[in-house]
């Protein structure tokens, strides 16, 4: 994994997507070729519709994605591609990683799920109580995780 945020910071302003690999975690059962699209209700904070479609060029962001997302059924990691611009994720890079080392992003475009990362390994149940409980405590204080 590359630790120059050089680059990092570039896939969204120059589009340049074609070498990057991105993840996408849900609970949602899609199959390749599905689109992910921008204004269902998000899974965090006041669940209010959601501007935009999430993801991440790290299996571990994915992984919380697919654990902490709302509803029934198994998590699920899948392998997407964005069909329009992409940009650095204010709601983790401009508060609370600086630079983006989490590689998350966002788009008003839909993703194209393109695969399915089947063998993955979860977070711990203790680490799992511990994002839980800050969330909880997010909420409590009137925090939104996702700000649109």
């Amino acid at each position: 994994m590359k630790t120059d945020n050089t680059e990092e910071k570039s896939i969204a302003p120059n589009n340049d997507l074609s070498s990057q690999k991105f993840y996408h975690g849900t609970k949602s059962d899609l199959q390749s070729g599905d689109l992910i699209i921008p204004g269902f209700n998000s899974n965090y904070g006041k669940q209010k519709q959601a501007s935009f479609v999430y993801l991440t060029a790290t299996l571990d962001a994915a992984t919380w994605g697919a654990e902490l997302a709302l509803g029934e059924g198994r998590g699920r990691i899948y392998f997407v591609e964005p069909t329009g611009p992409i940009e650095d994720d204010p709601n983790l890079t401009d508060k609370k990683f600086p630079g983006n080392p989490t590689r998350s992003y966002r788009s008003r475009h839909p993703l194209r799920v393109i695969g399915e990362v089947k063998d993955w390994q979860g977070h711990t149940p203790e680490q799992l109580k511990t994002m839980r409980d800050h969330l909880e405590r997010l909420k409590e204080m009137g925090i939104e995780a996702i700000e649109d």
